[in-house]
């Protein structure tokens, strides 16, 4: 009798593991999506209709701006290294220049370390905050994404997420697990003249991901190194698909997620209910959408590459489901709510409206990146959609969230930060 009861805990706990598994993949965050989509032409959605009819003009707008930003279109993948060059500085460049005497490998695990710790502390800054950069002589001030890579960059030169002064120039377990609120709000320039929103929550996340990374040292080294990804995932060579990368970030660091989403023992992070989707077994009803973790792996293909690895399947990640991606296709007129009065009312991550929000702007930036490339004369099979989302739509959903509502999202979203 025990016997049995243990193999159908063991089967319970089994079908738990699997079905986590299976949302923390990109591929089930577009199949979803693409579900839920199907859906909403098909009338059923009550909070939004699609008027496909407004995707020509969007991609117009999109190819538009992309041939703006980049005229000899040669695009780079969205991620984090472009905001460090904010103001027309290549910070990469200087980044590159102080760890001019580290061997390759070194040089991207450093750079990894970067770009992990000011992905994440990437959640929306506040319309009222700003960092103030001196250089040469001259003081620029940056602001939103931008001025949260500008601040973050220069946290990580002065050595702030480092225990050990010997290596300045890196990210370890133990520095990340002392961040306090009080020092990122010194190392950003907070005040009561220049307010960033959630500085506490920043912070309990950054010593959250200290926590995670040092109860997994089999991936992350026994200093809990961001960077040790590099050869965590490189010992069977030196090429790396894009889904490998993101199924460690999601495997390995979900315990910094706080969304309670979970499945047993399993927490799931950016993922979340929905009745109508389909899928097997206790997967069925959730739709995953991982977006800061898909920015962090469209941000890690640079350092990985830098340091002599091959990235394959860059293709297999999806568009991001927040609110300049989201926004676009609202202003263009391409998602339209059925009521207008719920554009005036604050929602959470979990309601049924923002995770469809969500899940239509993954499923239409597919449908959205092929017209693009058609407009600007580009092979969609070489433009991935990162390109496309780089040129692109984040900056189109910027510019008419500008003209339409001075920059504000079209929607109020209650949030920590870890999802818009």
């Amino acid at each position: 009798m025990t016997a049995q009861h243990g193999a159908v805990g063991t089967d319970a706990r089994d079908a738990e593991r699997h079905a986590a598994a299976l949302l923390r993949t990109a591929a089930a965050v577009r199949d979803r999506s693409e579900q839920l989509l199907d859906r909403a032409r098909g009338g059923e959605s009550a909070w939004w209709t699609v008027h496909e009819e407004a995707l020509a003009a969007t991609a117009d707008d999109v190819a538009a701006v992309t041939r703006a930003r980049f005229p000899d279109l040669d695009i780079p993948y969205h991620s984090r290294w472009n905001h460090f060059q904010a103001g027309g500085i290549d910070r990469t460049g200087d980044l590159g220049t102080l760890l001019a005497d580290l061997g390759r490998r070194e040089r991207g695990r450093a750079m990894i370390d970067l770009a992990v710790v000011s992905v994440l502390l990437d959640a929306g800054a506040g319309a009222d905050w700003g960092f103030v950069e001196e250089r040469d002589g001259t003081r620029t001030r940056f602001e939103r994404s931008e001025g949260l890579a500008v601040a973050s960059w220069h946290a990580f030169v002065d050595g702030e997420f480092s225990s050990d002064p010997a290596r300045p120039l890196a990210v370890d377990a133990a520095a990340l697990q002392r961040v306090s609120a009080e020092q990122l709000a010194t190392l950003f320039q907070v005040g009561p003249g220049n307010p960033l929103v959630g500085i506490d929550g920043r912070a309990a996340l950054i010593r959250r991901l200290g926590a995670a990374m040092a109860d997994r040292p089999e991936t992350f080294g026994p200093e809990g190194r961001p960077g040790a990804l590099l050869d965590a995932l490189t010992k069977q060579g030196d090429t790396v698909e894009a889904s490998e990368i993101l199924g460690v970030l999601l495997s390995t660091l979900s315990p910094i997620w706080l969304s309670g989403n979970r499945i047993g023992q399993h927490p799931l992070g950016d993922c979340w209910r929905h009745d109508a989707v389909a899928g097997p077994g206790l997967s069925a009803g959730w739709i995953p959408f991982h977006k800061l973790s898909q920015w962090l792996t469209y941000s890690l293909i640079e350092p990985f590459e830098g340091a002599g690895v091959t990235v394959t399947g860059v293709e297999s990640l999806t568009g991001l489901p927040e609110y300049r991606n989201g926004g676009l296709l609202m202003d263009s007129g391409v998602l339209r709510l059925r009521d207008g009065s719920h554009a005036l009312q604050t929602w959470t991550p979990a309601d049924e409206l923002v995770v469809e929000w969500r899940a239509l702007t993954v499923a239409l930036l597919d449908e959205l990146a092929p017209l693009v490339c058609t407009r600007l004369r580009l092979d969609p099979a070489h433009t991935p959609l990162a390109c496309v989302l780089e040129g692109g739509t984040w900056a189109a959903g910027r510019a008419a969230a500008q003209r339409c509502r001075q920059g504000r999202p079209p929607l109020s979203i209650s949030s920590d930060g870890t999802v818009f």
